[in-house]
Formats: C-alpha cells, sequence, structure tokens
C-alpha cells in the first residue's frame, strides 16, 4: 500500500482516536497518537503512542515533529473543571496549532462541535449561523474556533469540522445510561414529548469526513463544515428502535420537559446528575445542522441513519459489557456514573 503519510491523532486514545486510528491504518497511513492516557487497544503495535498533555508546549513540539498532518480531537469536555476546560481546550489548540505551523505540517484538522451554536432558534443550522456558546465547553469550542482561523490566516489549512453527538464502537459515556436501561429492561424517560428531530452521527462516517479533508484539494478543505447523519426521524422513534432490539417490549416514556429540566437542575446543582447543562437544555429541542456544504464540497455521503447508529453502537455495547461494567468517569470510553437518575431505574 502506497505511503500516505504520518498522522498525529491529538486525543487519539478516545473514543474517536481509536476509531479514526483504524481507519487511517486501513488507508496506508502512519498513526501516531498523543493522549494523557495510554493506548491500550489491540493495534498498539501498529500505532506510535506518545503520552503527554496538549497544555505542555515542549512535549507538544517534539510529538509534532515529522507529522504531515494533525487531526485535533482532543478536548477536556464538559464535565470537566471550568480551569481544565478552558486550558485544554482552548490553549492546548494553540499549542497545537503553533507547532504545526513551525513544523511545516500540511493540514491541521480541528474537531469542533455543534454545541458552538448553543440553543438555537431555528433548524436546520447552517455554518454561517451565530456562534453561541452554552457553559464553559460551549464557549471554549467557540475560542477554539477563533484560534484556528486565525492560523488559517497565518497560511496553515485548517479544516474546522463540526459533528453532531457521534456513537459507534468504544462510545459510553451518556449514552451507556440508556444501553444499560435497555439491556436489562426498563422503559426509558425522556425528557420532554420525544417527538423533537435530533440528528446524531455514526463515528465511522465522522472518520470518513475527516479523512476528506486530509485527501482532497486544499482550496476544498480549507473551510468550516457540519457532519451529522442524513436520515433521522424523532427521538421517539430513533431511541425506540435500541429498545425494540432489546427485546423486552419497553418503550420511550415522555415527561413534560420543563420540570424534568428544573429537576436535572437541581440535581446538577447538587452534583449528582450524569447529564450537563447543553445535554438536558437541548435534549426536548429540535436539533439538527445541514450537511449541504460538505455533501457538495467534500462529497460527504453518510452511510449510517440515527437508528442505524444507534444500534450499532449498542451491539458493541452488548458485546463489550464485561469489560466495563464496573468502570465509570467523565470520559467517552467509560459509562458515566448514573447518579440520582440510577435511583429512578426501579419506577421503569
Amino acid at each position: 500500500m502506497e505511503r500516505q503519510g504520518k498522522v498525529l491523532i491529538t486525543g487519539g486514545a478516545g473514543f474517536l482516536g481509536i476509531n479514526l486510528a483504524r481507519h487511517l491504518l486501513s488507508r496506508g497511513y502512519e498513526v501516531a497518537s498523543l493522549d494523557l492516557e495510554p493506548f491500550d487497544y489491540p493495534e498498539r503495535g501498529q500505532v506510535e503512542e506518545l503520552t503527554g498533555d496538549i497544555r505542555d508546549r515542549a512535549f507538544v513540539d517534539r510529538a509534532v515533529e515529522g507529522a504531515d498532518f494533525v487531526v485535533h480531537t482532543a478536548a477536556a469536555l464538559p464535565l470537566y473543571s471550568a480551569e481544565d476546560i478552558y486550558t485544554t481546550d482552548v490553549e492546548g489548540t494553540r499549542n497545537m496549532l503553533d507547532a504545526a505551523l513551525r513544523h511545516g505540517v500540511k493540514r491541521f484538522v480541528h474537531v469542533s462541535s455543534t454545541a458552538v451554536y448553543g440553543i438555537p432558534d431555528h433548524h436546520p443550522l447552517y455554518e454561517t449561523d451565530k456562534l453561541e456558546g452554552v457553559g464553559p465547553y460551549g464557549q471554549a469550542k467557540i475560542q477554539a474556533e477563533m484560534v484556528c482561523l486565525e492560523y488559517r490566516a497565518r497560511g496553515l489549512t485548517v479544516p474546522i469540522i463540526r459533528p453532531k453527538s457521534f456513537v459507534g464502537p468504544e462510545r459510553l459515556g451518556v449514552f451507556a445510561l440508556f444501553y444499560d436501561w435497555a439491556h436489562t429492561g426498563h422503559d426509558f424517560p425522556m425528557i420532554g414529548s420525544g417527538n423533537n428531530r435530533y440528528q446524531l452521527l455514526d463515528v465511522e462516517d465522522l472518520c470518513d469526513a475527516i479523512a476528506l479533508t486530509l485527501t482532497l484539494p486544499e482550496e476544498q478543505v480549507d473551510d468550516t463544515f457540519n457532519i451529522g447523519a442524513a436520515e433521522f426521524t424523532t427521538m421517539k422513534e430513533d431511541y425506540q428502535a435500541v429498545l425494540d432490539e432489546a427485546g423486552h417490549g419497553k418503550k420511550i416514556r415522555g415527561f413534560p420537559a420543563a420540570p424534568a429540566i428544573v429537576g436535572l437542575r437541581v440535581l446538577d446543582k447538587l452534583g449528582v446528575s450524569p447529564l450537563y447543562k447543553w445535554v438536558y437544555e437541548t435534549a426536548s429541542k429540535d436539533s439538527f445542522v445541514s450537511i449541504e456544504k460538505a455533501q457538495a464540497q467534500l462529497g460527504y455521503a453518510p452511510k449510517f441513519s440515527n437508528k442505524e447508529a444507534l444500534l450499532r453502537n449498542f451491539r458493541w455495547y452488548l458485546a463489550n459489557l464485561k469489560q466495563f461494567e464496573n468502570a465509570s468517569g467523565v470520559s467517552h470510553r467509560v459509562p458515566w456514573k448514573q447518579g440520582a437518575i440510577g435511583l429512578l431505574k426501579r419506577f421503569f
């Protein structure tokens, strides 16, 4: 297979990182993982492992040297402290961009988030819509994009990807809560009626989009792109597919959004909610982006609908349940603590 170049993936040991590493290895790229966590997957022997912090400028400088491409997925997620989110997501991004520019990296793909749109008043959302961050995470994601634009202006090719919430093999986080209830035979409570349309994304489709930004002509990719599923229905219908697959005859049960959100705000303040603000404040609302620009400019063609993405993730969850039954934390690779919501399980 022809050598495609070396890709340094920040956050390489995370959920997107491992899926992207597999995707790129199968296409002939050399892959290096830069992460605070060890790269403990079967592919370990095929991946250069760099363990360290993107906030450490000297470490970043050494890590970037020799890379043809950087795909920047590392971020402190919303359950981290505000300080960790800012220093990692904004200052860490600047460190990575600065090293990439100095070392002559060909392309720096920045994985942002649709959290940059905040709680919008219209749909679908376009790349040109106003940016409004909710909480430290949403605000940091916007600031990180501004730093990317600064380095794009300095001559670095910086595709910015704004993915919807994505699922697939290795994804746990908040979705593990839903899969646990489905697997153990419970109805699942939903904030609001569930009749809102909430677009998701399969991680394989996201990897395809990233790969396109590495290979297409520079003038096509040096831009900002929404990435999401092309096919999705309502939350109630899409999530019901998982309960049907579990085979217990259980249903999605909607609850009035206003009191549910008030209750979650209280749990959040008490530190016993597994959901962060942006999740529970937007869960009952429509949430979908236009992917027309990525389709037209990149030839992006997603393979998985919302239902297919959720089912693929659920089947992986069932096949790997023994590995993470007693694990919990704040990354997407482990189940998030169910907190007070776990106590509700007995009523469903």
